[in-house]
């Protein structure tokens, strides 16, 4: 074994460019057969083997797909034919989607009335729209502190990664691009950027460069540039790893767990994991039974039914993972499809 590892290993992050993953997304896809080939049991570190690669790159590529954990884990345990099976159920489910949706969109349509060109990133402009959306809900809305009412953008590592927080709420998600040698961060205006986000084409590719003070993002036809905002941005990564290991994991459909936690934003939802099954109930209704894999002690916890809709809302692909320290502690909602999404949400007391 060498300093950093065995000799035949790599580590999580040249593990994860060489799959074109971040190394979040390798973590998250640890309990679907993807473990690492040894952990350092003094540093903590991960090191995968040049073996994996394959087994990861299949993983990725179900995953851009959509195909969801539980199948993706059945797949890579299963023999050729049940593997084959469960694929074609999950293409066929995608073509009746893809049906329905060029249906309702043919209904839509007939009813219609100076720069740092070395640092620049290119990537896809909706993937870059889709981000800004999914973590502006995290920034501050007032302008008490103007450096919490923007988003951070960082570009490096293999990554652009957005961040929003306010200190109570927190959001940070990671996009797999081919970035400069020379790293840069900036942040700008939340609202600004969510403006621009809108008028992107999705079919675009969109071109990020930092220039004298400002952020400059481009597409075909359209440019704008973003001052960026003064002021020091919070460590939160150093809030992220400040809190306690997670004693209880639940990993569900998105979806299914959304439309039963669905309805006014001031009620309050209750999660309840036990014996290995997961409940969600609401006032004045009875608890109902969510399709999931529940890890870990028994926990309950109450959530503001309009923090959970949002961090349910603003999740990457079809699984979400419930990463919970304690009913007291903010829990970890992660996702990932292309790139990852992590969000904090601080549960309340109990009023059901």
């Amino acid at each position: 074994m060498s300093a950093s590892g065995p000799d035949d290993l790599v580590t999580i992050g040249v593990f994860a460019r060489a799959c074109g993953l971040t190394p979040s997304a390798l973590r998250f896809y640890d309990d679907s057969g993807l473990s690492p080939a040894h952990i350092d049991p003094v540093t903590g570190y991960r090191y995968y083997s040049t073996t994996q690669r394959d087994r990861a790159a299949t993983i990725r590529r179900l995953r851009e797909i959509d195909v969801p954990l539980e199948a993706v884990t059945r797949m890579l345990s299963a023999d050729r034919v049940e593997a084959a099976r469960v694929l074609d159920e999950h293409v066929r489910l995608l073509h009746e989607r893809a049906a329905t949706a060029a249906a309702v969109a043919a209904e839509l349509k007939a009813s219609l009335p100076v720069q740092d060109r070395g640092s620049a990133v290119t990537l896809s402009a909706r993937l870059l729209a889709e981000a800004v959306r999914q973590v502006r809900r995290a920034a501050a809305a007032e302008a008490e502190f103007p450096i919490l009412t923007g988003i951070l953008i960082e570009v490096g590592d293999g990554a652009v990664v957005l961040t929003a927080t306010d200190r109570y709420r927190l959001s940070t998600r990671s996009l797999p691009a081919h970035t400069p040698d020379r790293a840069w961060t900036g942040v700008v205006s939340a609202s600004e950027l969510d403006a621009i986000g809108a008028a992107l084409s999705p079919d675009a590719a969109a071109i990020l460069r930092p220039d004298s003070g400002a952020v400059d993002i481009a597409t075909p036809g359209l440019s704008a540039r973003f001052a960026v905002l003064e002021g020091e941005y919070p460590d939160y990564r150093t809030m992220l790893d400040a809190l306690p290991p997670a004693r209880t994991r639940v990993v569900t459909r998105r979806d299914e767990l959304f439309a039963v936690a669905e309805g006014p934003v001031d009620d309050t939802v209750r999660l309840v994991g036990a014996s290995g099954q997961l409940t969600a109930s609401v006032r004045d209704g009875p608890p109902q039974a969510v399709a999931a894999r529940v890890d870990g002690p028994d926990v309950t916890l109450t959530f503001r039914r309009g923090n959970l809709l949002a961090a349910l809302e603003t999740a990457v692909g079809p699984d979400v993972m419930l990463d919970i320290s304690a009913p007291d502690l903010p829990v970890v909602f992660r996702s990932a499809t292309d790139g990852d999404l992590t969000t904090l949400a601080m549960p309340t007391a109990s009023d059901i």
